[in-house]
């Protein structure tokens, strides 16, 4: 008998319909990820061609860290480099926060940050840590002024019986803020304008120098707003041989239809003119103060309390780097000096207020200072005056330093020796 061979075609069928699913979800899956990195890849370089910001998808983990962490990580491989006695830099309160942060782009300190990339132009202006400070152990970023509708004093800007003027004496100097020493340099061209201090915010004010207390003081009284530590840092600028040039101009009470929105455009101007006038300026520094509260912006030290410091530096500028690095020293030297006193470098583009370079592009050694928060003290606002404007004055001479031996060295060369 014959045997019949018999074939299931519907069996068959099936399998052949699977294949080609299988198939043509391979192939989507291919064309998918060759898109993905095609858009990627784009995006990259669209990022490195446009973008002068050094944020990245690390956002700011070099800066995170202290200089201590790399020596932690030498000392586990090589034993007499283990740094003994001293506090681990690998701390995990140090370190939760910015590693949840690079993971998931959420900032546990800052509940906005969950619907930020949500909303177009609210995470616009987000500070981004350039350098760490020890003043800003949980890595806090810097909050911005805006000014609370119909809450700012007359708009003449004169002492009112709201705004009294101060009448605290010059606070005297502590072992840690000596006044100017004997031997300390003195600027050649007397009288020639080196360091202009400035003030974008000139109403950003302070609540113990006001006489009621406010979550968001402003005033256009001089005596209790920044204009007030822009003389304590002139002062003692000029104690250290720098003529300073100080200029405190209440843009709500001067400029017609006022928007606060223009602050740094009203602000340029004023920059401009002082360049145009004064030849010799080039250490531009726009002092403004933080919005957060006493516990965060103040440190003690032997026992004094002062005003912490944040250094702002604008993204929106191609040469950023410069001017990061002349914020730098001054921060490192802080650093060293005064250790608690530095919340950091940051760095912010574009955002609502500013024009994501804070008119640092009219000088390389252009800066933006926040000193102190809405709750500090006169005395706390001195203290950190004093020494931040030493620090600066440190800078300064090594610069005026660095250049006379540039000098003498081309004149040398043009001699022939």
């Amino acid at each position: 008998m014959k045997k019949i061979q018999t074939w299931n075609v519907g069996r068959w069928r099936r399998k052949g319909i699977e294949i080609l699913a299988m198939g043509h979800t391979l192939v989507l899956l291919i064309m998918g990820s060759a898109l993905l990195f095609v858009v990627l890849g784009l995006g990259g370089l669209a990022e490195n061609r446009l973008q002068t910001s050094p944020v990245s998808s690390m956002k700011g983990l070099a800066g995170s860290v202290s200089s201590g962490f790399f020596a932690d990580m030498l000392g586990m491989e090589v034993p007499h480099l283990a740094q003994k006695k001293q506090h681990s830099s690998l701390s995990g309160e140090q370190w939760s926060p910015f590693v949840f942060q690079m993971l998931t782009g959420i900032n546990p300190q800052d509940p906005k940050s969950l619907i930020a990339r949500e909303i177009p132009g609210m995470s616009a202006g987000a500070p981004v840590l350039l350098r760490k400070g020890s003043g800003n152990i949980k890595v806090e970023g810097p909050e911005d002024y805006q000014p609370d509708q119909g809450t700012t004093d007359t708009p003449g800007g004169s002492d009112t019986a709201e705004n009294p003027p101060s009448t605290t004496p010059d606070i005297p100097t502590t072992p840690e803020t000596d006044p100017a020493r004997k031997d300390d340099p003195v600027d050649a061209a007397k009288g020639e304008k080196r360091i202009l201090i400035y003030h974008s915010h000139p109403r950003e004010a302070y609540n113990p120098l006001l006489s009621k207390a406010s979550s968001n003081p402003n005033s256009g009284s001089k005596s209790a707003n920044v204009s007030r530590v822009g003389d304590f840092v002139k002062k003692r600028l000029e104690k250290k041989g720098i003529s300073t040039l100080h200029v405190n101009k209440d843009y709500a009470a001067t400029v017609q239809n006022y928007n606060w929105n223009y602050s740094y455009k009203y602000s340029r101007e004023t920059v401009k003119e002082a360049l145009a006038q004064n030849k010799g300026l080039t250490y531009l520094l726009d002092i403004h103060r933080d919005s957060q509260r006493h516990g965060k912006t103040t440190a003690t030290i032997n026992g004094l309390s002062y005003a912490k410091v944040y250094f702002i530096i604008g993204h929106d500028n191609k040469n950023w780097r410069k001017n990061e690095a002349f914020a730098a020293r001054i921060h490192e030297k802080l650093e060293k000096s005064y250790h608690g006193v530095s919340r950091g470098v940051w760095g912010k583009d574009g955002g609502k207020g500013n024009n994501g370079e804070y008119n640092q592009s009219l000088s390389s050694h252009s800066i933006l200072i926040e000193i102190g928060g809405i709750d500090n003290t006169e005395e706390e606002l001195k203290r950190t005056s004093d020494v931040l404007a030493d620090m600066i004055s440190e800078v300064y001479w090594e610069d005026q330093k660095a250049q006379k031996a540039g000098t003498h060295v081309s004149d040398n060369q043009k001699s022939g020796n």
